[in-house]
């Protein structure tokens, strides 16, 4: 499988560039999937540089890169820390991330990511995972559907969602993607019917794999990771996490206005470099993932 069939990079050369690479520095791909940023970041590194990434899909392991300054680690990046430490490492550079799902993911079927094909109702990223779709759709109350479609979604009629979906399983479990589909029924209508499904998948996908959490505790320790005047390289691809990022930058917090000291001034352990970068045209022409994008990139201070 070539790097390009398992995930075209969004935004490559503007991501690594955010980096500001040192030869001899050591920087993280917490994302790593097929590769193509690490190929990027591994380019411009000389023979003391080092790159570590992160995977926990099983999946991308076929993709590691055969050279003796690279490291993948197969686990999810919230534990970034602890695994850097069993690297020897207490401080990079900077750090890559690539949020969201990778193209291989959602082309082959069987993962249950993408709408396009019937499949087990699955959406782990991690096939550790005990928790998948499944378990989601038919054990979980009308309620907490409701919470999740509405909070991971921001679906309108969350609640009627959850309601048609609790309705079908009495009729037995929704084991496929079609059957969830089916449960959804007159919600669908035919010409919006990927654009109403579309936000819910996302919801699920994001309930199962945790990413909100994963991203928040992903965050709150990059000020300890990255040295003074390390760089920050974020790809979000929806509103949820691009406001996490844009508050954590802004703030150091997810949430309200930055802590002060005595005399006033802002204690934040970022600044933004330059403003929010959006693919071009021509990228999103050739590979239409790219067109909900959204890069950040900040300095440790």
């Amino acid at each position: 499988m070539t790097m390009s069939e398992y995930h075209n990079p969004v935004l490559l050369k503007e991501t690594v560039d955010g980096l500001a690479i040192k030869p001899d520095g050591v920087y993280v791909d917490v994302t790593f999937g097929g590769g193509g940023h690490s190929r990027e970041i591994m380019s411009r590194l000389g023979e003391k540089g080092r790159l570590i990434a992160f995977d926990q899909d099983e999946d991308a392991l076929e993709n590691a890169i055969d050279d003796a300054r690279f490291t993948l680690v197969n686990e999810n990046f919230r534990f970034i820390k602890r695994f850097l430490r069993f690297q020897g490492v207490r401080q990079v550079d900077g750090i890559l991330g690539d949020f969201g799902v990778s193209s291989h993911q959602f082309d082959v079927a069987e993962r249950g990511f993408s709408t396009r094909f019937d499949a087990g109702l699955d959406m782990r990223m991690s096939k550790r995972n005990e928790l998948s779709a499944y378990e989601v759709v038919n054990e979980y109350s009308e309620e907490d559907l409701r919470t999740v479609l509405r909070m991971y979604g921001e679906i309108k009629n969350a609640g009627a969602v959850a309601r048609a979906i609790v309705a079908h399983r009495k009729n037995g479990d929704i084991k496929t993607t079609d059957a969830l589909k089916n449960a959804l029924g007159r919600l669908l209508p035919a010409h919006r019917e990927q654009k109403i499904l579309a936000p819910i998948y996302q919801a699920i996908r994001i309930e199962v794999n945790q990413e909100i959490e994963v991203l928040k505790e992903f965050l709150l320790q990059t000020p300890e990771l990255i040295k003074t005047g390390g760089r920050l390289s974020l790809i979000s691809y929806h509103s949820l996490e691009d406001r996490l990022v844009k508050n954590f930058i802004r703030s150091g917090k997810f949430e309200g206005v930055p802590e002060k000291d005595f005399y006033g001034n802002p204690l934040v352990p970022f600044k933004k470099v330059g403003g929010l970068i959006k693919p071009a045209n021509e990228e999103i022409e050739t590979n239409n993932r790219a067109r909900s994008a959204r890069l950040r990139i900040a300095e440790r201070l």
